[in-house]
């Protein structure tokens, strides 16, 4: 994600949401994002699971 204005948008679209289920921002990014329990994930990780989503 080229900016903290997108990396903010994108994460803080999760935070109103109270429940205990995993919030995923997948993205073209190596980097590992992830913070306040949101969890970043790389697409091509996931799209050849190489990362598999946790699922309560």
């Amino acid at each position: 994600m080229p900016t903290e204005e997108i990396i903010r948008r994108e994460f803080e679209a999760f935070r109103p949401i109270k429940d205990a289920s995993p919030k995923y921002v997948i993205s073209l990014d190596k980097i590992d994002l992830s913070h306040d329990g949101i969890i970043h994930m790389n697409i091509e990780d996931f799209l050849l699971h190489k990362k598999d989503l946790l699922l309560s």
